[in-house]
């Protein structure tokens, strides 16, 4: 390790820092009291005949690599919603599996790690988006953050081998074998950066969350990471491969029905073939580029696999915000519309004719719109991150939160919606235009510094509890202790909302999870 700085352009007044590891030289640059390697290479570029591949180890390269900048991110449509987290993140390429760091400094002793996978339904984002900024949350917990990319759409979870009775490759967990590979380097190269491979914490939201808990459930990942914290997302993953074999089909028919000549085919055609699906009513399901359970990389649905003692060992944190799916339906104004039987069609549509009057006893609260929204809340998010701290809590500490902060955009109709927490978590929330959807504040100020606290002492310890939050008990099936966030103090509350979450059960596990 090159420890020597020296200042370069003084009119940015930032001070180049040097680093060696395997794969060869890097400069990175010390800003904010941060030391900042953007852009590296963590696998090869999965291009032309390593499209649809596992993730092949870097290749070395010659002389000093500059790491100012971020590097190309994943072939993807625009989404709104990461404009409202952060903005466009970057030039795309399907050369895109690069990481970042930030690091308080490259000295001993050596610091935890938090590896942050971002979410997306996984065709979109990208972990250089502007509200995953590590800097402050480096800072404040004396961590080392890492963001990382991987393969996103038909480019990471597209089940083409299944599609095509073998002819092509692609398995459906492309993804996730990128995200194993960024582990991997993580454990060979972080503690040049300062880093303890030995205490590293994966963290993401949303697709990201569900990525974790995929890596939970995945033989490829064991060892390579000590704890999770998974933010609005949990472990019901896994399409079965007869399920994402569909999909394949039906964007190999969106490209003209030849399978022949797939590695040839331009990325932005795939994009197109990608966007048509996802346009599509949703006769595929719920995310179509979801993974798949192909036997290797997920052996079979992430919940499972938990309950069996896959992840035995690792501290776990989860939890959801209060109205996830306010930002989902706030794209539908109509929805606001809705009548009982209108509510009650979604609802049997949801869960089965059957099931649907039983389970509406238990949201009898609000308009037909603020009931469905608690459905589809609890349905898609709050439901299957209980089930997955009961199912660790028999083989680790596991600790839960709700977080309940409302957004003050569009007159506060979003609520305590999906991926508002993001904000606070990293410190980034009263950046620029972000502070219009996360809100500023002493209270913002005060709510972001509790869960920073929290979130890097769980990656030190594997126990959240900090000075904010005082003691954090663990989660169990008799009590559920919850640390409630956003509304007023941190403060615990036992089985919170657990009427609604107590009639899931007569619910086919199938039916339940994104």
């Amino acid at each position: 390790m090159l420890g020597q700085g020296y200042r370069t352009d003084a009119m940015d007044q930032q001070t180049a820092e040097l680093v060696e590891i395997g794969q060869g030289r890097l400069k990175g640059f010390s800003k904010d009291g941060v030391l900042r390697f953007n852009g590296i290479p963590f696998a090869e570029p999965p291009m032309g005949p390593l499209r649809w591949r596992p993730a092949e180890p870097p290749k070395p390269w010659i002389g000093l690599r500059d790491s100012a900048r971020f590097a190309t991110i994943a072939p993807q449509i625009a989404s709104a919603a990461e404009r409202l987290i952060g903005g466009t993140p970057g030039e795309q390429s399907e050369d895109c599996l690069y990481l970042n760091v930030w690091t308080p400094s490259l000295e001993r002793p050596l610091r935890p790690v938090m590896v942050w996978i971002h979410g997306g339904a996984f065709v979109t984002g990208a972990g250089t988006l502007g509200t995953y900024n590590g800097k402050r949350l480096a800072a404040l917990g004396d961590v080392v953050v890492v963001t990382i990319n991987y393969r996103l759409g038909a480019f990471g979870f597209l089940n083409l081998a299944g599609g095509t009775d073998g002819r092509c490759p692609g398995a459906g967990t492309e993804g996730l074998g990128d995200q194993i590979a960024a582990l991997k380097w993580v454990r060979d190269n972080i503690a040049a950066f300062g880093g303890d491979p030995g205490n590293v914490t994966v963290f993401g939201e949303s697709a990201g969350a569900m990525s974790v808990g995929a890596l939970l459930a995945a033989p490829g990942a064991r060892g390579l990471f000590n704890k999770a914290i998974l933010q609005s997302g949990a472990a019901h993953i896994g399409r079965k491969s007869d399920s994402s074999a569909k999909v394949a089909r039906r964007l190999i028919e969106h490209l003209g029905g030849d399978a022949a000549n797939l590695l040839s085919v331009p990325m932005d055609a795939i994009l197109k073939a990608q966007g048509a699906i996802l346009d599509a009513p949703r006769d595929l399901g719920g995310l179509p580029f979801g993974p798949t359970i192909d036997g290797n990389v997920l052996p079979t649905r992430a919940i499972e696999q938990v309950r069996s003692g896959a992840a035995r060992g690792i501290p776990v944190l989860a939890g959801t915000t209060m109205e996830e799916w306010k930002l989902f339906t706030a794209a539908r104004p109509k929805l606001r519309l809705m009548d009982a039987a209108k509510l009650r069609r979604y609802t049997a549509g949801l869960v089965g004719e059957e099931h649907a009057d039983a389970l509406l006893a238990a949201y009898g609260e609000g308009s037909p719109f603020e009931r469905w929204n608690a459905v589809m809340t609890d349905h898609s998010f709050a439901v299957p991150a209980s089930r997955l701290l009961e199912a660790q809590s028999a083989h680790a500490p596991a600790f839960a939160y709700r977080f309940d902060w409302r957004s003050p955009l569009l007159g506060g109709v979003l609520g305590s919606c999906h991926a508002l927490e993001i904000g606070f978590v990293f410190g980034t929330y009263n950046e620029k235009l972000a502070g219009a959807f996360f809100g500023k504040g002493a209270a913002a100020d005060a709510l972001s510094s509790a869960m920073m606290q929290s979130w890097t002492a769980f990656a030190r310890t594997g126990d959240p509890s900090s000075a904010p939050t005082g003691p954090w008990p663990r989660y169990d099936a008799p009590t559920r202790a919850t640390m409630m966030l956003g509304d007023g103090d941190p403060h615990v509350a036992n089985a919170p909302d657990d009427h609604r979450r107590q009639m899931w059960c007569i619910i086919p596990e199938d039916r339940i999870g994104p």
